[in-house]
């Protein structure tokens, strides 16, 4: 539990919870919420949020994480536990509205939005588990019955290696659309020509490594000036990728728009837009072809479906992001994928599997880049607590964040 929240109320015996629909009653109630922080081994921190029902009910949940902010957002599971313990968890839209309005007086911040996806996916998960029902069949049902997937943290080394274990994943594991980060250095706007050539020269490496028909799903991370987006574009054209992922910071759509309007590859933003209103101008300005928002910092699975549904009319794809554990994370990703009609693929860490495969009942496996749709209530996977206890929390090392002198080297 988050220290200093003094809210866990113990039930004696294990009670049988009936929920009636008709009459409403049985109204169950949240007694205590905890934060679980554990290490993966590599990368950055996981965060799992665990809810607890009076009717012995437990509901899990996950908020995004990022290197360094991991404790800033436990601290807003924290703050908002005082206001979510007797609550009914059937409540999801009521209470992340007033969290909005009431909680956060419509001030709006990425951690905030991790803390409140990780207890939206909780809450859910009660409601699934209360009513027996997988959650994808509680917001429309599903309009497809596997999801796509596409393999992302496996891409490191020299470019003769990312090729090499392009090839790897392709031909072993059977995936047909692989993400990466062809670039070298800092995050810039502003590189050199060298580094353009050189990642358009890892893209081409990989692409003669899996053949033409493998998707390549070539990622930026909001790296570059429209001027360096449009010309790295150009040169990768040739090499037909999937898609161009997050070419500009997020701030300035009309930055991404331009990058959209001087390629002939599709152009990808959004995982660093949080909420309905965050993508409305995106929408209204057809800035990009596809939309990734992350359901573990969007706002969970009800938020991340309406931004998909606003999505449909632009005729914009979604490809959910989805840098979280290949447990909770994308078991809340993948119910939601299922209700979307315009779901185009659903990211896939390799990384972390092995880890997240051995604390995981139900855990979802990907076969030739498919998952197939889980069909036990709630999220349809369980946690071994015992097992995810052996992989603590733990700070990772400082990261190289860069100097003045080290500037020497960029410019």
């Amino acid at each position: 539990m988050y220290c200093g929240i003094s809210c866990r109320l113990r039930v004696a015996t294990r009670r049988i919870y009936i929920f009636d629909l008709a009459s409403g009653a049985g109204t169950l109630k949240i007694t205590d919420i905890e934060v679980i922080k554990w290490h993966p081994g590599a990368g950055k921190n996981f965060i799992y949020i665990k809810l607890s029902t009076d009717a012995g009910i437990t509901g899990w949940g996950e908020s995004y994480s990022q290197a360094d902010r991991d404790t800033q957002i436990e601290a807003h599971v924290g703050q908002l536990a005082r206001y979510l313990i007797g609550r009914d968890p059937f409540h999801i839209r009521h209470f992340m509205h007033v969290a909005h309005e009431d909680f956060a007086t419509k001030r709006s911040a990425m951690d905030l939005h991790c803390a409140l996806s990780g207890i939206e996916i909780a809450m859910w998960d009660i409601v699934g588990k209360a009513t027996e029902q997988p959650i994808y069949n509680l917001i429309g049902g599903p309009v497809r019955p596997t999801i796509r997937v596409y393999a992302n943290g496996w891409a490191s080394g020299s470019a003769d290696d990312i090729a090499q274990k392009a090839a790897t994943l392709t031909e072993e594991r059977g995936f047909n659309a692989l993400k990466f980060d062809p670039f070298t250095g800092p995050w810039r706007e502003y590189v050199n020509r060298e580094e353009l050539t050189e990642a358009a020269a890892t893209v081409g490496k990989v692409r003669e490594a899996v053949g033409p028909d493998v998707e390549l799903l070539v990622e930026v991370h909001r790296r570059l000036a429209p001027m360096n987006a449009i010309r790295m574009a150009k040169s990768i054209e040739k090499y037909n990728p999937y898609w161009f992922e997050e070419p500009c910071p997020p701030d300035n759509i009309d930055a991404i728009k331009e990058v959209k309007e001087n390629t002939t590859i599709p152009v990808v933003t959004g995982e660093a837009h949080y909420t309905r209103n965050d993508f409305r101008e995106i929408f209204d300005k057809r800035a990009a072809d596809i939309i990734n928002p992350d359901i573990c910092n969007t706002g969970g699975i009800l938020e991340i479906s309406q931004i998909a549904a606003m999505a449909q009319p632009h005729y914009i794809g979604v490809s959910p992001h989805g840098y979280n554990s290949t447990s909770i994370g994308l078991a809340a990703g993948v119910h939601a994928s299922a209700n979307m009609p315009n779901f185009l693929i659903y990211e896939y860490f390799v990384n972390v599997e092995e880890v997240c495969r051995s604390f995981t009942s139900g855990y979802l496996e990907p076969h030739n880049s498919y998952i197939e749709l889980p069909t036990a209530p709630g999220l349809g996977v369980e946690i071994d607590e015992a097992k995810l206890s052996q992989h603590p929390y733990k700070p990772f090392p400082p990261r190289n964040i860069r100097t003045v002198e080290d500037e020497r080297q960029w410019h």
